[in-house]
């Protein structure tokens, strides 16, 4: 019904400046910014949004300290988040943090599934066999496991987990991965 009616407008606007010949204030459409998706929005129907580019909206919650190259924006509660990556921009201005963040950008899926887990045993037994203490992937922080739903502080912990979420989606839904989607942001205002 939403589609029809805009569909309709667009349609009226296209007629009178086709009437009148030619453009002034009154029939004139003005550029404006595209509408941001909320957060919760987006992440439920991120699955048809895969690799296209969105414009979202939501409070920065987070910056990740060492590079500042990631943002976390939260919707209407702590588990409807989604992470930011600067992709070509750099890095984020700490500003972001407890303020409204506008993104445009492409999103982007992380799937894990068991060839993904396999990989992630292999390099811990890797870092094992070198004396190295196993630790988790320097790409991976706390406010990133709390956005993905992670409860295990380990590394062996954190595969375990990820092994029983995926058979529980397996079981309701047939998809033997989780999905996890981010936003490579191309351009971001922080709205004030």
């Amino acid at each position: 019904m939403r589609t029809k009616t805009i569909l309709a407008l667009a349609a009226i606007a296209l007629g009178l400046a086709a009437c009148n010949g030619r453009p002034n204030k009154s029939n004139t459409a003005q550029t404006a910014a595209p509408a941001a998706l909320e957060i919760d929005s987006l992440l439920a129907c991120a699955e048809q949004l895969v690799d296209k580019t969105v414009t979202l909206e939501g409070v920065c919650t987070h910056i990740c300290r060492h590079s500042g190259r990631r943002i976390f924006l939260m919707g209407s509660d702590k588990s409807q988040t989604i992470r930011v990556e600067a992709a070509e921009l750099g890095s984020f201005d700490a500003k972001c943090v407890n303020n409204a963040v506008r993104v445009e950008g492409a999103l982007r899926e992380q799937r894990i599934d068991e060839a993904y887990l396999q990989q992630w045993e292999q390099q811990l037994a890797e870092q094992k066999a070198e004396q190295d203490a196993a630790k988790p992937a320097a790409d991976h922080c706390a406010t990133e496991q709390k956005a993905q739903g992670e409860t295990a502080n380990t590394p062996e912990g954190r595969i375990a987990d990820f092994r029983k979420r995926i058979a529980q989606r397996k079981e309701q839904s047939g998809k033997d991965y989780l999905s996890f989607y981010f936003v490579e942001a191309k351009s971001y205002t922080i709205e004030q």
